[in-house]
């Protein structure tokens, strides 16, 4: 416990190094939020509804979590910096918790940061803002929990196209976010449904809206989802921990 604490700790570290990433990971949803809301106000839009919007704009801006774990845990990789505490007797579960742990806080400052500038902006600021932001946690983990997968068979370099360019598009246009997936339906709105990103931005907007009843069917979703991409993140590092060691 008190090894994975520590490197929990060092990871900590090894994030506030880069402040340029933390900015632009916090920044960039909210200049979206700040663009959608501008044409809000000249071309009325449900969809760009401040209660709407900011559920959606809060889960698009975690996938770029995902780029930030992958693109720890893989240059740890790449620098052999992991082989050598392979030595240590943590378990690939310490491994990943040690990883995870200090990016949960850090996405959910990403969250409250979206939501705040949403007040300002405008909406009112109800409980159901604070349990909206307790329902991005699951898509928070889901998020990453993909990063460390990714970042577990993947270099670095690789990392920024598979989480920093596809996850964030594939975030983007199967969410719902930008666009209601009622207009496309068929095969789109199916896919969307399969995949954990819509419901999570349905369950927010739920939770926005007080229809408490909706959430946990969404949520559920991103939960399940979260969950095995987390399992599959700690058998994968296990097997690259067993062959590395080899």
């Amino acid at each position: 416990m008190n090894a994975m604490t520590a490197f929990s700790g060092r990871n900590t570290r090894e994030i506030l190094r880069d402040p340029l990433n933390l900015a632009f990971g916090l920044g960039f949803p909210v200049v979206l939020l700040l663009l959608l809301t501008a044409i809000q106000s000249n071309i009325p839009i449900d969809l760009f509804e401040l209660k709407r919007l900011t559920p959606g704009i809060a889960i698009f801006g975690l996938s770029f979590i995902a780029l930030f774990s992958a693109t720890l845990i893989s240059k740890d990789r790449t620098t052999s910096f992991l082989m050598r505490l392979f030595a240590s007797p943590m378990r690939a579960s310490d491994y990943i918790l040690g990883y995870t742990l200090p990016l949960l806080p850090m996405a959910l400052m990403q969250v409250l940061f979206c939501y705040a500038v949403a007040g300002v902006l405008g909406m009112q600021l109800t409980a159901n803002v604070l349990l909206a932001i307790v329902v991005s946690l699951p898509a928070a983990a889901l998020f990453i929990g993909i990063g460390l997968l990714c970042g577990s068979v993947l270099n670095d370099k690789q990392v920024g196209g598979i989480c920093g360019a596809l996850l964030t598009n594939l975030a983007a246009w199967l969410s719902g976010t930008w666009f209601d997936l009622d207009l496309v339906g068929g095969v789109f709105k199916k896919i969307a449904y399969a995949l954990p990103f819509a419901h999570a931005v349905d369950a927010g907007r739920a939770a926005m809206s007080g229809d408490y009843a909706a959430i946990m069917p969404h949520l559920w979703w991103v939960i399940g989802y979260a969950v095995v991409v987390l399992i599959v993140s700690v058998l994968v590092f296990r097997r690259k921990m067993r062959r590395d060691n080899i």
